[in-house]
């Protein structure tokens, strides 16, 4: 008998903070950034199949199923397992895509972790935590958090990462309505790939002393929508830019105050109002265990 699991959240995050700190010879950049899950994002439904196909059953303009993050997930666990000599069968995979691509919110990222999660407890792969984030990382840099279960200080190009205590606050977020390229942001000449290190007690015990992403300037100046949506949301509290664009978000302590400026937002741009989450809406479908023989 198949089994299924539907509505299963791939939660956006938002980038507290983001500073580029280095770079790579393989020209990877290095990071610090404070990683904030919130309660609004994709939504995933899965059903086993017994011939071992992986399938997407649902389009997704301009991704061809091929590329799909969530079925290269799929096929990357069925790969691990076949290794490790376990059994998994195949997919059917629907997508509800909320999130906006080029959005900087983790969108692809995140559908990619609950693939992960969903079809490990569906098909009882027994991979765990570390496990599964090890494979996440093959995917994408910003895949290992989705699967670490709660919010982070990450460092290295993202997946070094320790849980952070983070306070309860509620975010309007707006989308510009432009797709940013994260390797345009990252390969401009103008970006600064030099901030000092900083350590995670100096945010925890600071956190509205960092407010500054690296690569907002790039992609303010390259995309003016991104800037028009920051100076308008400037106005209401400490705005910024979340990963490599284009969304942008500001925080506030109470949830009539955010709902009170998301009805201010222009109608030319979408926008909508999410609060931080603790942990992901998954994260106790993971074994946080030793591997099983």
């Amino acid at each position: 008998m198949p089994r299924a699991l539907a509505d299963c959240p791939a939660p956006a995050k938002l980038n507290l903070f983001l500073h580029v700190t280095g770079r790579r010879a393989d020209g990877y950049h290095l990071l610090q950034t404070a990683f904030q899950l919130i309660d609004h994002g994709d939504l995933l439904h899965f059903e086993t199949r017994a011939d071992g196909a992986i399938r997407r059953v649902t389009e997704l303009p301009g991704v061809p199923a091929a590329a799909d993050l969530c079925v290269r997930a799929a096929r990357l666990l069925q790969d691990a397992a076949a290794r490790a000599g376990r059994a998994a069968g195949g997919a059917d995979i629907a997508l509800d895509k909320r999130l906006p691509q080029g959005g900087g919110l983790g969108g692809g990222s995140s559908d990619a972790a609950t693939t992960l999660i969903a079809l490990n407890h569906l098909w009882q792969t027994g991979f765990n935590r570390a496990e599964l984030m090890a494979l996440g990382l093959q995917l994408g840099a910003d895949v290992p958090f989705f699967l670490f279960g709660a919010n982070a200080f990450a460092e290295g190009v993202g997946e070094a990462l320790r849980p952070l205590a983070t306070p309860e606050r509620w975010f309007v977020v707006i989308e510009p309505g432009v797709m940013v390229p994260t390797a345009a942001i990252f390969g401009a000449p103008e970006l600064t790939r030099n901030s000092k290190p900083v350590k995670m007690s100096d945010f925890s015990g600071n956190p509205e002393g960092f407010q500054r992403n690296d690569l907002q300037a790039v992609a303010a100046s390259r995309f003016p929508a991104v800037a028009d949506a920051i100076e308008w949301l400037s106005a209401h509290g400490n705005a910024r830019m979340t990963g490599s664009g284009a969304c942008v978000f500001c925080p506030f302590d109470d949830e009539a105050e955010a709902a009170r400026v998301l009805r201010q937002v222009p109608p030319r741009w979408r926008a909508w109002q999410a609060k931080a989450l603790r942990r992901h809406p998954l994260a106790d479908l993971v074994d946080d265990g030793k591997q099983r023989n």
